[in-house]
């Protein structure tokens, strides 16, 4: 099974799920129908499944164009029905090819994140917006105990868990981490591999939860350090306890230029 990215509007990622051989495809948060009717055509596939996110139109929008041109099952949160044809909560599983996804809620970023887990052979992890390499995303419908339950959620699975998110905001989460955990020779290394994956112009995903726990800060607002200077930036008392930790992290994240 392989994953493929497509590139949609500035910074997006469809994810392409394709099984060798097969002449079918799934797309994961499909937000330009014509990206993805392109790309059937050129490789004369067919689109038989979509996996959503969240609501958000950047990962939704082309899904009902999609659903309609190919008739395909649509599996996603339940509030997004009648587009939704198969709606998910925590447990439930997904069945793409060979393998069973399991659902994971994760909100914070939006109330109905979901993401996707598989454990079977190499572990695979379908983040959408709730985690990026090197970064989460910004708590704009959930609070900050939600996101930092969602963060320890997903560092807890198996370290070798291959990590596919949606957008390519990896440079930019590491300059923000590096501002907070410049010693860090995990994540220096990983930022100048990274920066030579884009001076390539070639995307810097997947990610693993290994390299998240060693250098994505929000894994990592257990350590002192990183918090003491997202308090200093935000020119605010160190945080006493690991949600106004995390809290701090997050919206010194928001107000660095």
């Amino acid at each position: 099974m392989t994953f493929i990215p497509l590139h949609a509007f500035s910074d997006n990622y469809i994810w392409i799920i394709q099984e060798k051989d097969s002449a079918h495809i799934w797309a994961v948060d499909p937000g330009d129908a014509e990206v993805v009717s392109q790309y059937c055509h050129q490789q004369q596939l067919t689109l038989s499944g979509i996996l959503i996110t969240h609501h958000h139109k950047d990962h939704t929008g082309g899904v009902q164009s999609l659903k309609d041109q190919f008739q395909c099952p649509v599996y996603g949160p339940a509030h997004l029905s009648p587009m939704v044809t198969h709606p998910l909560q925590e447990g439930d599983t997904v069945k793409v090819f060979s393998r069973s996804f399991r659902v994971l809620e994760t909100p914070g970023h939006t109330l109905d994140h979901l993401c996707y887990f598989s454990d079977q052979a190499t572990p695979v992890l379908f983040s959408g917006d709730t985690l990026f390499r090197g970064g989460c995303g910004r708590i704009m419908e959930g609070t900050a105990e939600q996101m930092l339950a969602a963060m320890n959620t997903l560092s807890a699975l198996p370290n070798n868990t291959l990590v596919y998110c949606t957008h390519e905001y990896t440079l930019a989460n590491y300059r923000f981490a590096l501002h907070l955990d410049q010693h860090n020779n995990d994540l220096i290394e990983t930022q100048q591999e990274c920066q030579q994956r884009r001076d390539r112009n070639t995307v810097t995903l997947p990610s693993s939860i290994k390299i998240e726990q060693q250098t994505n800060p929000f894994l990592r607002t257990h350590v002192p350090a990183i918090v003491a200077q997202a308090a200093k930036q935000l020119g605010e008392e160190v945080a006493d306890n690991e949600v106004a930790a995390f809290s701090q992290v997050r919206r010194a994240k928001d107000t660095f230029s």
